[in-house]
Parts: structure tokens; C-alpha cells; sequence
């Protein structure tokens, strides 16, 4: 749990203002230029976009069951870490964190079932502190693995449901990083994760398709490419770059931008009612903005608690903290 975001800040800020001296200033400074230039004649420039962390618990199966997805938990891991998903050059520190974590409960022959926690994170500026960017559970997670069974994966055709499944959460925590820094940043991410999708669309595993639910990754996708939902995508980065970026600065100025973020959800609410990723995004935001909130003023907490309430009714109770 978040212990208390504001005070939080203050300190890593802190941190992250010290001071060195000069000297060591310009030390440090010509071995980072000698460093990067190594980097670049030796050809060691880093591409991968992810530092992923994937686990997959099986602990109700057989022993023999456990091995099995652990080699699989391997395999997914270097898949998603070693894999240029983008054009973008990342340095190591740029690496974007976030974790699978399958929860696998039934097998029958090569086919397990199961489910799929995923979070990612993003970095608060001039701070240490991770922000929660998303934090969903994916129930409809089916998937086919033999041992020794290569992970094939292409946007354009439908080879594998686990590496399907994989990649369409990889490019999601992608576009949704980006939109964080940049206003529909993540356009180009999430028009590969809706092809992927559209891909899948005679695959028998489910989670694709739009009749089987209004809750799955057809959804995702769609909510986040559909026009009539841009406001979702702007307040996502409204929220981080234009509020939590500047709580080191001033928390006042930052909350409020952060509040403005929270009207724009509460606006795409309003405009397309019952739309997955709105609670998707809350989801991800609650326990955050409880903590940014409770040291507000009566004003804002009461405000934030309306739309809370409005965007997220099943945890009413959890935002009387607001009102106290």
C-alpha cells in the first residue's frame, strides 16, 4: 500500500536535488560522454523497450505440470525483454517496468487455463516514486504448450494464442506508457494491439471476440481506438505529465492537474457510458489518488470523491476516506 505519496515525493525529491561537487560534476560528466561514445562505436545500443517480469504459478498441478511452465515462463521472458517491439532506442534506465503474472489452474492434455495479472509502471519526474499505470486482471487466458514448443509470433497472422496474448498486453502497457508522455502517443501501439486482435478473431481460445463479453481485449482495444474515448487518452497524460510530473515542484499545482485528468474520465463517462477502460484506468489509480487526495482541501476531496463514485460504485466505501 501507498504509505503517503505526498510526503514520498518531498523526500526522493530531495534526493534528487542533491548536490555534488563540481569536480565530481564534470568527472562524472566525461565518463558518461566516454561511456556513450564506447556505446555507439562498439554498436552496444540498446533497443529493448521492456523490463518485464513474467511468472507463471501453478501450484494446484502436478509436478511434472510446474516444470513444464516454468521452462514456458522462461521462454516468455526472453521473448518479451529481448525483443525490439519498437523503433525507439532505450537505454537500460529507460526501460519501461511491468510484470505478468499467470495464475494457471487447470490443464487437460496440452491445453491450460487459467488467468493473467498485468502491471506496469511509470517513473514520477525528479522523484523515485513509480507511478501505477495499469493494473488489470485478464480472466479469459486459454493457451496450447508442449515442451520444447518455440514461441512464434507475427502481427499480421495468428500463430499462437500465448504469444498472441503476450504481445497484445506488451503493446497495450506500450501505448499506455506513451500517451503518458506525450498526447495519443501510443496511437501506433494500440493499432498494432487491435490487429492483433483482429487476427484472433477465429481463434477458439477466448478473451477476442466482441459478443463473448464487453469486459475483454477486443474492448480494450477498441475503447482505446475509438475517437468518441480520446478524452481517456488525454487524461492519461493530463494525470502524469501535466500533474504527477510536477508534484515535486509545487503539490498543490500538480493535484489540480490531476483533478482536471479525473474531470476529463468523468467527461468520456458521460459521453460513452459502460466503457471498459474507464474502470480499467481507475483500476490501476484508486489507491493513488486516495493517498494525493486525503491531505486536500474539503473542496477537492469532496470532488474527487463524486467522481469517484460516479466512475468506480462498487468501491464506494473505499473512498469514504475522502470524506472524512
Amino acid at each position: 500500500m501507498l504509505n503517503n505519496i505526498i510526503r514520498f515525493i518531498e523526500n526522493t525529491t530531495m534526493i534528487g536535488k542533491s548536490k555534488m561537487g563540481g569536480r565530481l560534476t564534470r568527472w562524472v560528466q566525461f565518463w558518461l560522454v566516454v561511456f556513450a561514445l564506447f556505446a555507439i562505436h562498439s554498436g552496444n545500443v540498446y533497443a529493448q523497450e521492456l523490463n518485464a517480469r513474467i511468472t507463471i504459478s501453478a501450484s494446484g498441478l502436478p509436478d511434472a505440470d510446474q516444470q513444464l511452465l516454468q521452462t514456458l515462463q522462461e521462454q516468455l521472458t526472453e521473448f518479451v525483454n529481448q525483443r525490439n517491439w519498437t523503433s525507439h532506442q532505450f537505454q537500460p534506465s529507460e526501460r519501461i517496468e511491468f510484470s505478468m503474472m499467470f495464475s494457471i489452474t487447470e490443464r487437460s492434455v496440452d491445453e491450460f487455463r487459467g488467468t493473467l495479472s498485468v502491471q506496469s509502471r511509470r517513473p514520477v519526474f525528479n522523484t523515485s516514486y513509480q507511478s501505477p499505470v495499469l493494473n488489470h486482471l485478464d480472466r479469459d487466458v486459454v493457451f496450447r504448450y508442449v515442451a520444447n514448443q518455440p514461441l512464434q509470433f507475427s502481427e499480421n497472422q495468428f500463430l499462437s494464442n500465448i504469444t498472441s496474448l503476450v504481445a497484445f498486453y506488451v503493446y497495450l502497457v506500450l501505448g499506455l506508457d506513451f500517451d503518458t508522455f506525450s498526447p495519443m502517443g501510443g496511437s501506433d501501439f494500440f493499432r498494432i494491439a487491435q490487429n492483433i486482435v483482429n487476427q484472433a478473431q477465429n481463434a477458439p481460445e477466448p478473451g477476442w471476440k466482441s459478443f463473448e463479453s464487453r469486459r475483454n481485449r477486443y474492448w480494450l482495444a477498441e475503447n482505446l481506438m475509438n475517437p468518441a474515448l480520446r478524452q481517456v487518452r488525454e487524461a492519461l497524460h493530463q494525470y502524469h505529465r501535466l500533474g504527477f510530473d510536477r508534484l515535486s515542484e509545487s503539490v498543490p499545482t500538480g493535484r489540480g492537474e490531476v483533478l482536471k485528468a479525473l474531470e476529463m474520465l468523468s467527461s468520456a463517462n458521460r459521453e460513452r457510458p459502460g466503457s471498459f477502460i474507464i474502470p480499467v484506468v481507475i483500476a490501476a489509480k484508486s489507491d493513488e489518488l486516495i493517498e494525493l487526495f486525503a491531505p486536500a482541501s474539503p473542496d477537492e476531496r469532496n470532488r474527487v470523491f463524486a467522481i469517484l463514485n460516479e466512475l468506480d460504485p462498487g468501491n464506494t466505501n473505499k473512498y469514504q476516506r475522502l470524506r472524512q
